[in-house]
């Protein structure tokens, strides 16, 4: 094996934490796969990977070989598609993450489409409701929902989604319905708190360009919007989700818009790379795909007026 061979073979032995499934998922025999990492661990004088009789885990030195090693891969490899005919098959690993309402409702049911058209490619998909960190895990790109905290990732604007005010008839019908957000202060929320920090996000609306943002009282809080969406359902309070979101709850009555004259700002949608790089074909075919993919459930970028900073959110209440 060449060193690129050698570094790919050590790629995928720490992302499966196994030789046989390292060995599996690149079609060779098993102790091709230890040869070659013993090999790279010789070429390099340093010991990669803790190996036990359960499972392989990545030496010190193995962490920070693992970022280079992806990365000359993933060179490699984007080079190699430079090359390709333009009507060739597309090609090569990819690893994403988006948001776990979306990953499940949206992106998994359609996967058998775009695994049809681009059959070379091997998706890893991320499904969290975390802001993950592109570069330390080694995510080729990202959906990212809400205003975006770090400058340093490139952006793909996808759409915007609107939020919406909403809870359940059995909430509504022992609580009342607010008619305006003075009444706010005598009803009770469903508070988003956020994976990252736990700090649970307050009730936001626009009005004359400008965003307020309370505090809500609150008697459950949830850190995931399966859970959020959930709670609204079994009559804890008052939700803002975006409105693809609960299309269904909303057309079988089990969720009833209020407030629609007091919504919180869209929501920006963007698929975010960390690098400026130019993007190989794969990456290329997967972002075309998803975008296309998501402009039912999207709308078109808002003109928003002017309004206080807000953070950027990867899952949950005020993303999906």
């Amino acid at each position: 094996m060449d060193r690129i061979d050698l570094l790919q073979v050590f790629v995928r032995v720490a992302e499966t934490g196994s030789f046989t499934r390292a060995a599996d998922r690149l079609g060779l025999p098993r102790a091709t796969v230890s040869t070659a990492v013993q090999q790279l661990e010789t070429r390099l004088g340093s010991r990669l990977l803790h190996r036990t009789t359960r499972r392989v885990g990545l030496t010190p030195d193995g962490e920070v070989m693992l970022e280079r090693a992806r990365a000359l891969v993933a060179d490699m490899e984007d080079m190699e598609q430079q090359f390709l005919p333009a009507h060739g098959q597309v090609s090569g690993r990819l690893k994403v993450d988006v948001p776990s309402r979306i990953a499940r409702r949206l992106i998994a049911p359609a996967l058998p489409g775009f695994f049809e058209r681009h059959p070379g490619i091997e998706l890893e998909l991320g499904s969290s409701d975390r802001a993950v960190d592109l570069v330390l895990e080694g995510v080729d790109c990202a959906l990212r929902v809400g205003p975006l905290a770090s400058s340093s990732l490139v952006a793909r604007p996808l759409g915007h989604f609107t939020l919406i005010n909403c809870a359940s008839p059995a909430y509504l019908a022992r609580r009342g319905t607010p008619r305006s957000p003075a009444d706010l202060p005598r009803h009770t929320a469903v508070n988003y708190a956020s994976p990252t920090s736990g700090r649970a996000a307050p009730w936001e609306w626009r009005h004359d360009g400008e965003t307020t943002a309370l505090r809500m009282r609150s008697q459950v809080a949830a850190n995931n919007a399966e859970t959020y969406i959930a709670c609204a359902l079994a009559g804890l309070g008052l939700i803002q989700i975006p409105a693809y979101d609960v299309r269904e709850h909303l057309a079988a009555g089990e969720l009833v818009e209020v407030l629609p004259d007091a919504r919180a700002e869209p929501l920006p949608v963007q698929l975010v790379y960390p690098h400026r790089r130019n993007l190989p074909r794969r990456m290329q075919a997967f972002a075309g795909w998803l975008e296309a993919l998501l402009a039912d459930s999207l709308d078109p970028p808002a003109r928003p007026g002017p309004a206080r900073p807000r953070k950027a959110r990867q899952g949950g209440a005020r993303s999906a």
